[in-house]
């Protein structure tokens, strides 16, 4: 099939990671993880490293942990343009730079961003790149003579900015918020509560879930903990697999502390003739969607996700595929939730023998900040190579399951076509939502809960309802009675009182 010039297609995709138990481990930069990232996928598009290079237009980039926020600098120093910093490191010279906002689905959006502009005639050549230096950090923070990353290149920036006060507000954060863990926690309990699972029960199904993810983890050569997991390994509660936040002990958690770096590279299919690109490298994104979800509790079901529902569902529509048809699957797996919140809507079974990831999950492969998908991109474009007409789908969520990009991946040709994004999102903002209360007073009952065993007193995290008018509010708990129900029974729908206290609610049991 002989598709338009401008049609966009992914020819080149890189990944690196070094292990803090390495024997040459090198405690790498996010600048220097980058790099080889970026080396090798210009090597994977099997043309002219240098020549592809020179005609990368845009630098497209994730943000690392490290300046995620303006209240802390990076601790050991770092580019002050990490992108042109990565492109003078392999002979580019893009006219455009650009940061995206933090979130986990930022590897998909920014691919179908560009790789529309692509379409749209608007450039060329486009790479997307991305790291994480956590383990660096972490290795040099007791040593006495550290490196500096500080570099300062300048150039042009488009830095879009941190995006973390879409994820946040003072009333969340004031009630323990702070952290993903705790987030997501909610959003599983209230899950739970929907499917009246008692708590064993639903941490069994949760390490059901990914205990095949560590196995393919074990295999991949870039994870970051390649090590198969057992179901009984993964729920039992011991010193190693300690508790995180309520529902996961460790081993449900992504993976922070990792060195990792992932790049792809999409041009038009004039760009890849001309520069020599073999087509047995071209993967089609044949397609994609964007969806934002509700604000936190605004959501009238916390443990659903609409804005994954409809950007799966519109992903497949432009691909004219359904999910019957999907080969692979990638499902952003941060903790058990966002790859349930699929799996539920679209009736994919756990146990799927086609598998739910194909890196081996955050928790084993790596959590490598918001350029996790990025990997996801790149181990889904090598399945479709090696299995040429086949679809793979990659599903990339960001914040508290508040953003939700997907891409659908295929050797098989096909020309851009645009999605509804758009206008789906309106179905979106016209959901109904729950009434808030912010100072409550008086009984009600736990609609959803978390336990936060990383803070120096072990403290309930409520989302609760009161009993005088259905409103929602959040609290903490330092009851005794309350934490050990919270933490060793069964809190949901228990009755309680809540009482505020400056800017903070608190609540025990009556």
């Amino acid at each position: 099939m002989r598709v338009d010039p401008h049609t966009p297609v992914v020819v080149g995709i890189g990944q690196f990671t070094e292990r803090i138990d390495d024997q040459n481990y090198r405690g790498l930069s996010a600048v220097d993880l980058a790099t080889e990232a970026t080396r090798a996928a210009l090597s994977d598009t099997g043309a002219d490293a240098a020549k592809v290079a020179q005609a990368i237009e845009v630098f497209a980039g994730l943000r690392q942990f490290e300046i995620c926020t303006p209240f802390a600098d990076p601790p050991l120093g770092a580019s002050d343009n990490y992108l042109r910093s990565v492109a003078q490191r392999v002979g580019a010279d893009p006219r455009r730079a650009v940061l995206e906002p933090i979130g986990g689905n930022g590897p998909q959006k920014l691919m179908t961003e560009f790789a529309g502009a692509i379409a749209a005639g608007e450039l060329e050549v486009a790479l997307i790149v991305g790291s994480e230096p956590g383990s660096t950090a972490k290795y040099f923070a007791d040593k006495d003579h550290k490196p500096d990353f500080t570099e300062h290149v300048g150039g042009q920036l488009e830095d879009r900015g941190y995006g973390f006060e879409q994820y946040m507000s003072e009333y969340t954060v004031a009630h323990g918020l702070t952290g993903a863990p705790v987030q997501y926690g909610l959003l599983d309990n209230a899950r739970r509560a929907a499917l009246g699972v008692g708590v064993a029960e639903y941490r069994r199904q949760m390490a059901e879930l990914f205990a095949p993810f560590s196995a393919v983890a074990a295999k991949n050569p870039y994870s970051s903990s390649p090590v198969e997991r057992s179901v009984d390994e993964i729920v039992a509660v011991t010193d190693d697999n300690r508790m995180i936040c309520d529902p996961y002990p460790r081993l449900l958690v992504a993976r922070d502390t990792v060195n990792q770096g992932a790049a792809a590279i999409v041009m038009s299919v004039a760009a890849a003739s001309r520069l020599g690109v073999p087509e047995h490298k071209w993967v089609y994104l044949r397609g994609h969607a964007d969806q934002t979800e509700q604000a936190l509790l605004d959501r009238e079901r916390l443990g659903v996700s609409v804005s994954a529902r409809q950007a799966v569902a519109e992903a497949l529509r432009v691909a004219g595929i359904g999910i019957d048809d999907v080969s692979t699957f990638d499902l952003y797996s941060c903790f058990p939730f966002p790859v349930f919140a699929v799996c539920d809507e679209f009736g994919v079974a756990a146990d799927d023998p086609r598998g739910l990831t194909l890196t081996g999950g955050l928790p084993y492969f790596g959590g490598p900040g918001n350029s996790y998908s990025l990997h996801a991109i790149a181990e889904t474009v090598s399945a479709m190579r090696s299995n040429p007409g086949s679809f793979g789908l990659v599903g990339a969520n960001g914040g508290v399951m508040s953003k939700y990009s997907v891409g659908v991946y295929s050797t098989d040709p096909g020309e851009w076509s645009a999605d509804r994004s758009r206008e789906l999102q309106a179905d979106i903002a016209a959901l109904p939502t729950v009434a808030v209360t912010r100072h409550p007073d008086g009984p009600a009952t736990i609609e959803t809960y978390s336990v936060r065993y990383d803070w120096p007193v072990r403290t309930g995290i409520i989302v609760g309802r009161l009993d005088a008018d259905g409103s929602r509010f959040m609290a903490l708990t330092e009851d005794p009675e309350l934490v050990a129900l919270m933490s060793d029974g069964d809190p949901l729908g228990a009755a309680i009182s809540v009482t505020p206290d400056g800017d903070v609610n608190r609540a025990v049991l009556r």
